[in-house]
Parts: C-alpha cells; sequence; structure tokens
C-alpha cells in the first residue's frame, strides 16, 4: 500500500538534510507519495536549497513576521501545521533535527495520531539553555516520535538510556552526508559558482578561513567577542583569508558588519546557495563555525573545525579530534586558529578523521525502514520492522556506523 509522507523543513539545513530522503522516496513511486512542505521558518533560504537538488516545495506555510517570538512563531506553526496534516491525511510526518518547525511539526502529528519519524534523533547537550531553544525542541521531538533515526551509535546509546525501544531507534549515518557527497559530485564537474571577489583573492593562493555563526544564544557579547578575534587574526595573518557569509538575521548582521566592515583581509559576503558553500569548505583550511550541519561536514572533507559554542550535541568530532570547543572567548578562539595555521602536526591531527557522520546511503536506508513500517495508528509505539536487517540496503543498519 502506498504510504503519503508529509516532509516538513524550516530552516535550510533542514531543506539540505530532508532534501536526499525526499529524492530517495520519489524514486520509489509505487510505495510512496510525497508533500514537501516549507513552513518558511527561514523563508529566503529553503527555495534557493532545495532548488540545489532540483526540488521545491508542495505546500508554503511562510509562518514567519517581523521580530517575532518564539511563542509567536510556534503558535503560527501549530496553527499552520494542524491544518496541513488534517487535510492530507499523511501516514508520516517526518521532521529533522531540533528546530521550532520540527519540534511544532512532531507535535502537531502527535496531536493527529500519525505517526512521526524523526531525522537525526538522539543529539544531546545536557544544557536546555545550550543551545537554545533546539535542545528543549529536540527532546520534544523524541516523545512525540514512533520511529527515531540516529545518525550514529552515540545517539542511538543517548536514546535507549531514555527509554526510547531498541525497536524503534535506527542507527542510518547522517543524510548531510549523503547530500555532501551529492553536491560534491555536481561542483567537480562545473565552474565555480563562487563571488568574483572570492575567487580574486584566491588567486594568490592564501589559505582560506571560513566562518558562520548565527545561533541566538551567541547574540549580543558572545558574537561580538567573535568578532574581535576574527579582527585580530586578519590584521595579524597576511597570507591567510576569512570569508564570512553573514547570516540574515539583523542581531548578526549589525555587529559583524560594524566590527568587521572594511578589512582586507576578511571578506563578508552574502548566504551562500549550497553548492558554492560546499565549495567554500572543499577549499577551506579551516572552518570556524557554531552550526551542527558544519561539524558533521567538515570532517568529510578533511577541515578542522574551531566550534563556536560551549557545548557539543555532536561529541564524536570532539572525541575524534578533529573538532575543538571554544565558545566565544576571544582569547581561546585566536589560540586555537593560530595553532593550526602554524603547527602542521596539531593540523595533521585535526584533519583525519573522516566518515563520522555516514557514508552517504542514509535516505535509502531510512526509505527502506519506512517502506517496511506499519500503518495503523494503533500500533505507533509497539511495533518492531520485521526486514531483516541483512536485506536493508548497503550496509546493516545497526552496525554501519561506529
Amino acid at each position: 500500500m502506498k504510504q503519503q509522507l508529509l516532509i516538513v523543513v524550516g530552516s535550510r539545513p533542514e531543506a539540505v538534510k530532508m532534501a536526499p530522503i525526499v529524492m530517495a522516496c520519489t524514486a520509489q513511486p509505487d510505495d510512496f507519495d510525497v508533500l514537501l512542505c516549507s513552513t518558511g521558518q527561514q523563508s529566503d533560504m529553503i527555495p534557493q536549497a532545495l532548488a540545489e537538488f532540483e526540488l521545491k516545495a508542495d505546500i508554503n506555510l511562510e509562518v514567519m513576521r517581523p521580530n517575532q517570538t518564539l511563542g509567536e512563531l510556534t503558535a503560527r506553526l501549530m496553527i499552520a501545521l494542524d491544518k496541513t496534516i488534517t487535510e492530507n491525511d499523511p501516514a508520516w510526518v517526518l521532521v529533522q533535527g531540533d528546530t521550532t518547525s520540527a519540534m511544532v511539526g512532531a507535535l502537531a502529528g502527535f496531536y493527529r495520531r500519525v505517526a512521526v519519524a524523526h531525522v537525526e534523533a538522539g543529539m544531546r547537550t545536557g544544557d536546555p539553555f545550550s543551545p537554545f531553544p533546539e535542545e528543549v525542541n529536540r527532546r520534544i521531538i523524541t516523545q512525540c516520535a514512533t520511529l527515531h533515526f540516529a545518525p550514529t551509535k552515540h545517539c542511538e546509546q543517548v536514546l535507549l538510556d531514555e527509554g526510547i525501544s531498541p525497536s524503534r531507534v535506527f542507527v542510518t549515518g547522517n543524510t548531510v552526508i549523503d547530500a555532501l557527497y551529492w553536491t560534491r559530485e555536481k561542483i567537480s564537474h562545473a565552474d565555480s559558482l563562487l563571488p568574483a571577489n572570492v575567487l580574486e583573492k584566491l588567486k594568490d593562493k592564501r589559505r582560506l578561513v571560513l566562518v558562520t555563526t548565527h545561533r541566538r544564544e551567541s547574540f549580543g557579547t558572545g558574537l561580538t567577542n567573535t568578532c574581535f578575534a576574527l579582527l585580530e587574526l586578519a590584521r595579524m595573518l597576511d597570507d591567510v583569508l576569512i570569508v564570512f557569509p553573514v547570516h540574515p538575521n539583523p542581531n548578526v548582521r549589525e555587529p559583524v558588519h560594524r566590527i568587521l566592515g572594511g578589512e582586507p583581509n576578511l571578506l563578508l559576503i552574502e548566504p551562500q546557495p549550497y553548492r558554492p558553500f560546499v565549495e567554500l569548505m572543499n577549499r577551506a583550511y579551516i572552518i570556524l563555525t557554531d552550526s551542527g550541519g558544519l561539524q558533521e561536514e567538515a570532517p568529510s572533507f578533511g577541515k578542522p573545525v574551531v566550534v563556536l559554542r560551549d557545548t557539543t550535541e555532536r561529541p564524536e568530532g570532539v572525541k575524534a579530534g578533529c573538532a575543538q570547543l571554544v565558545g566565544t572567548d576571544r582569547e581561546q578562539i585566536t589560540t586555537a586558529v593560530l595553532r593550526l595555521l602554524t603547527d602542521p602536526r596539531q593540523y595533521a591531527r585535526m584533519s583525519n578523521a573522516r566518515h563520522l557522520y555516514g557514508d552517504g546511503n542514509a535516505a535509502i536506508r531510512i526509505a527502506s525502514i519506512l517502506h517496511d513500517a506499519p500503518l495503523a495508528s494503533t500500533s505507533l509505539h509497539s511495533f518492531a520492522i520485521t526486514t531483516p536487517v541483512a536485506q536493508l540496503p548497503q550496509q546493516s543498519v545497526k552496525e554501519a556506523f561506529v
């Protein structure tokens, strides 16, 4: 029996990470009918991200309003997603990660007794305010979900320790690696899509330091400290080019442009579509970020990651030695970056951990698990997948990632 999937995305990272699942499921038209719903939480970025994968949303909710609170956003999302679920009557609601869109999508599905599948399940920092509000969002999603697609064995163990039944947890790898490999293949056969000023500055083969920061908990003092650390590095290092795609949120743009604008060794550019951003990652020597997705993607390219956060729900990178937590402390940021730029042994240690988060087949595994899941709402929290693990694509779902 064909299953209708309502796949909810609210941000660019969600669009990127859900795109491989959309493609894997639409490739099986006899098994799945896919409805891709964009909430518009990042209204300008989602269509751009989906277009990179030759996709577009079937439903656009456009919930964003200027300067709305999290409470107002949550309320608009609940009304809009509840209506979407009742009008379309899906068999599954799929959500990814930990945004407010994902949390409300899961809760709206639960309220309507529709099975919820959580992609990138089991991530935790242990601090409800770091990241905020994502740490609590992901915990709410766990309570609503029927299936939990954990990206790593660590995330699986987190869910099992919280009492989730082993029959409902599957280690699939992270779909961001699927998206990354798909995009890397595309850019390998195409001309560069990087901005002209970036290409011009890179002609003299300067090492590229890529920076992104956007998290709510960094607004204010934390972001200011980060900016002054970057300013110090830009003025100290003539052989380095710092490229900073600046998030459109005014809380990011104002201090970044005020403190860093006009520095010759530091380029502030507009947020890039996914394909040129992957090219930036591939060209980078070091990546500084508070993004979760970049902590997963960078190791696949062998790039050391300086994490501009005090906690991370991706401890695998820290344990493997390819990521270093520095928070937003000015001295810690400059020290970490300078050491990577001047100590070849430190750089080698942090650039040799690959395939931490997947092998590029996560979406295929997820589609296979959904195909074999029962449809009856009465069995939402009591079933086990009956397909033998050995028959799932590529590798054993439970053992593919250590």
